[in-house]
């Protein structure tokens, strides 16, 4: 069940009905949710689309292959995603208008996970996962220009899950290296320090995102191993500084 929680943990509300939900994101105008939908009856998982205010859904993608993390374009116009269509977890993107047929926006050897779009539209972070000899990497993909993909991180460690800031200037992202998954920020292009945010392990949940920034970038959210939601300041006026996480 999708539901919905305010800020002291209580619930104001649910949207539409049960299903198997895995990964999920709001639009920009928080008017619509894009969701992945397991149902047996139609056959792999697709994307459908949530309108709030009706609690309406309806299906998005048709294809034969499992289409899932599903992220809007900042004008909410429309999203990219990721498919087994070839073998592997390609990105495709598709007109939230639905007019056309969506285009394979980018293939390789290996699986490829949308997870953001930067504010003013001229990049997609996402990782490539699986790959021999450093795991889960970090990628960034111009919109402009020749395209070509840039790496952003890539180690021997576990990163994954990464979240531009809504300025563009940061990316917050988990990570393995300190022997358990926590939340990083690096300024993005780079290069420059990085930070850790979480201090006591951070929750990869499912198929959804292990961080999220707050509209104005001074908090980060992220899940505590244990399953509580926690708060950290990390903007103090127009310095980056990060405090220590308390529980929300």
């Amino acid at each position: 069940q999708l539901i919905w929680f305010d800020r002291s943990g209580k619930q104001s509300g649910v949207l539409g009905d049960k299903a198997l939900y895995t990964s999920f994101s709001i639009s920009p105008d928080l008017k619509k949710v894009a969701v992945n939908v397991s149902d047996p009856r139609v056959g792999p998982p697709d994307l459908w689309i949530y309108e709030i205010a009706r609690g309406l859904r309806t299906r998005f993608t048709f294809d034969a292959g499992a289409d899932n993390w599903p992220v809007w374009s900042p004008d909410g116009a429309r999203v990219v995603f990721s498919s087994v269509r070839k073998g592997n977890f390609d990105m495709y993107i598709k007109s939230y208008a639905g007019s056309a047929d969506e285009e394979l926006f980018l293939q390789a050897e290996h699986d490829q996970l949308p997870e953001s779009w930067s504010s003013d539209g001229r990049h997609v972070a996402y990782y490539s996962r699986g790959v021999p000899g450093t795991g889960n990497d970090i990628w960034i993909l111009p919109l402009s220009g020749d395209s070509k993909p840039i790496p952003f991180l890539q180690t021997e460690f576990l990163e994954q899950d990464p979240q531009f800031s809504p300025d563009g200037h940061w990316i917050a992202y988990s990570s393995n290296e300190s022997g358990r998954e926590e939340v990083y920020v690096a300024p993005f292009p780079g290069p420059g320090r990085k930070w850790q945010i979480s201090n006591d392990g951070a929750k990869y949940m499912d198929d959804n995102l292990t961080a999220q920034w707050s509209a104005d970038w001074k908090k980060l959210y992220y899940v505590a191993p244990a399953g509580s939601v926690m708060e950290a300041t990390v903007r103090d006026g127009q310095a980056f500084q990060p405090a220590t996480p308390r529980q929300l």
